[in-house]
């Protein structure tokens, strides 16, 4: 009532359209968080799937937990390790992260 149509109507088209460059932020965005997150982790994934399929007995191993010893057994979901001379614990085969390098856990 107190603003004529006319006025109305100057204000809802002020603001032009840009296109395609409404579009090119979001696409970039997208774009740019596929190679900042995405992409590593895919990466990182398959590199572990690399290790955890390539293990054999006497390797020596960290697993997540931190715990370090040599696995004695191989199953399909679960490696037995030894983590001292007589001492055996069963972890699931992802559980593994490290890898070491032959002759580091000396106390075995």
């Amino acid at each position: 009532m107190l603003i004529s149509n006319a006025y109305a109507q100057a204000a809802a088209s002020a603001q032009p359209s840009l296109g395609m460059m409404d579009l090119a932020l979001p696409v970039i965005m997208v774009v740019a968080v596929y190679f900042l997150m995405f992409r590593p982790q895919m990466k990182k994934h398959k590199e572990h799937q690399k290790l955890v399929s390539e293990l054999q007995k006497g390797d020596e191993v960290v697993t997540s937990g931190g715990i370090t010893g040599r696995i004695s057994k191989i199953g399909d979901n679960y490696n037995t390790l030894e983590i001292a001379k007589g001492v055996e614990i069963q972890v699931q085969r992802h559980a593994i992260s490290t890898v070491l390098p032959k002759g580091t856990l000396k106390h075995l």
